[in-house]
């Protein structure tokens, strides 16, 4: 067994023990760099509804690079040709292909040798590797080839693995959502119906017999009480069982410490404040940190992650810093970020909250929430 096989060997055992695709796709990008020697790398999947990639993780690139590189690159030129055809391709100057594009942004490195090698699974090419500029100035050759084209046929299999868990989570929600709306009918229904009845004959009764439509007002609201408790009842089932029982600072605590193993970031939180908050308030205050979390490990790639709440006499303030690569808030879209965004802002704003973003390519991004007379 060959030197080259063995370190294949390692590199697949070490992915083994990676709980998110994010992590896998780095080792595995990071193992191709090094296995072709080549000065750079990178792992593209497409999103299968637009021209853009739903992860392009790079290797050999600093992070500040990186930032002054912005979007994610689309899916024209080589990149999409990789993506169309199962066949692997090498050049010793991509250059002069015809299917290259010079669309590169100014702070673009040089390239010229390049090797692609698509993913494929079943027939599908469901992303590709791309290397370039062979270190020493060379060729990549066949047994470059051979080599990524093992990693390509494991990554296939973590990347289809990846699409059942979506689709698993996906089932999982229509499901909830399916027992809600069966919950809500059950509970609710019945309850609603009477009301509207019990207040018919209460209108119909007024003109004649005061007396008699008192008496069903009174009914009215028995049955308005009863829909609310009825209703309260649901809503509670739908909390996270760990902030109904433990409160928001413990429930933030275990979801951050979940975080920090399956992406080994230095998460750190000063939490402070939270006592008294309303199901609401403490519900959305919840999401928002997670969301805000998630958003700096699948994007920011930061060394350090801060998780902060406390109180300015009745203002109750939430703080998430990352120093990771940043972003422009104003092209949110850029990373998949958008839609992160838009909810948490919708989430602040439920519970009469002000939420703001601030971050810089290059220079990490913080999330603040505010909250007024909490």
């Amino acid at each position: 067994m060959s030197d080259r096989d063995v370190r294949i060997g390692e590199l697949l055992l070490a992915t083994a023990g990676e709980r998110s695709l994010d992590a896998v796709l780095r080792r595995l990008v990071d193992g191709a760099r090094e296995l072709a020697a080549a000065r750079y790398a990178a792992i593209g999947i497409p999103d299968d509804e637009s021209d853009e990639f739903r992860r392009f993780v790079t290797s050999g690139m600093s992070d500040r690079l990186i930032a002054e590189l912005g979007d994610l690159p689309r899916r024209h030129g080589m990149l999409g040709a990789m993506l169309t055809d199962p066949a692997p391709y090498r050049t010793d100057d991509i250059t002069r292909d015809p299917r290259f594009r010079g669309w590169w942004p100014k702070a673009h490195p040089s390239m010229h040798s390049f090797m692609g090698i698509p993913i494929v699974y079943a027939g599908e090419v469901v992303g590709a590797f791309y290397l370039t500029e062979k270190l020493g100035g060379g060729v990549f050759d066949a047994a470059d080839e051979r080599s990524i084209g093992v990693l390509a046929g494991h990554t296939a299999v973590t990347i289809e693995n990846a699409r059942l868990q979506e689709q698993i989570r996906e089932l999982t929600v229509a499901q909830e959502r399916t027992r809600l709306a069966r919950e809500l009918h059950d509970a609710l229904s019945q309850t609603l119906l009477g009301l509207a009845l019990t207040a018919d004959v209460a209108a119909d009764a007024l003109p004649a017999d005061p007396r008699a439509a008192a008496g069903e007002l009174d009914q009215i609201r028995r049955l308005a009480r009863q829909a609310r408790q009825e209703l309260r009842g649901v809503v509670e089932d739908l909390r996270p069982a760990d902030l109904a029982r433990d409160g928001l600072a413990v429930a933030l605590r275990k979801h951050l410490d979940m975080v920090r193993r399956a992406f080994d970031t230095k998460i750190t939180a000063e939490l402070h404040g939270l006592d008294n908050l309303t199901d609401d308030v403490e519900l959305a205050l919840l999401r928002i940190a997670q969301e805000a979390v998630h958003n700096a490990v699948r994007h920011g790639r930061p060394s350090r992650i801060e998780v902060l709440t406390g109180r300015d006499d009745a203002r109750l303030r939430l703080r998430v810093h990352d120093d990771g690569v940043g972003f422009d808030p104003v092209a949110a879209t850029t990373r998949g970020r958008h839609m992160g965004l838009v909810s948490m802002r919708d989430r602040a704003a439920a519970v009469g909250g002000q939420f703001d973003v601030r971050s810089t390519s290059g220079e990490g991004t913080e999330v603040v929430v505010t909250i007024d007379d909490v």
